[in-house]
């Protein structure tokens, strides 16, 4: 699987290194950027990741600002798109394997490095429950 992940320059950094964890463990990386610390537009990179988690069934998505509220809504404004802005390794099981969300986001300047890439872990390691959950999810979009 090809992961895209996008974010902004506050999430640069915390971008970097899991970009470089998703290498370690075999993943190949679609890096929307910000490729430097520089002053960006989260959408520009978030809209990105969506197209190409929207247009590449099964491909799991990657999505990290600053509060990690800014990019997450505009990744959510796509129909097919269920991220889940996650904050403990819990919330990012539940929201694979709940809610089938496609997309992680992570607010970079409120985990540590070491969570957000156990949360990264978790997520891509947790498949879909599905049973009574897909109805839920079915009704997600408009």
């Amino acid at each position: 699987m090809i992961v895209p992940i996008g974010g902004d320059h506050a999430g640069f950094e915390l971008k970097e290194k899991v970009v470089g964890f998703l290498k370690s463990k075999g993943f190949e990386v679609k890096d929307y950027g910000p490729f430097n610390g520089d002053s960006v537009d989260y959408p520009d990179f978030g809209h990105q990741v969506a197209l190409n988690v929207e247009n590449n069934a099964g491909v799991l998505g990657i999505v990290i600002c600053g509060s990690g509220n800014g990019i997450n809504m505009t990744v959510n404004k796509h129909q097919a798109i269920r991220s889940a802005l996650c904050w403990t390794t819990e919330i990012a099981e539940l929201a694979r394997l709940h809610n089938d969300a496609n997309i992680i986001a992570i607010p970079a300047r409120f985990v540590s490095e070491e969570l957000a890439l156990e949360m990264v872990d978790v997520f891509f390691s947790t498949a879909f429950e599905g049973g009574r959950h897909q109805k839920r999810v079915d009704k997600i979009p408009c």
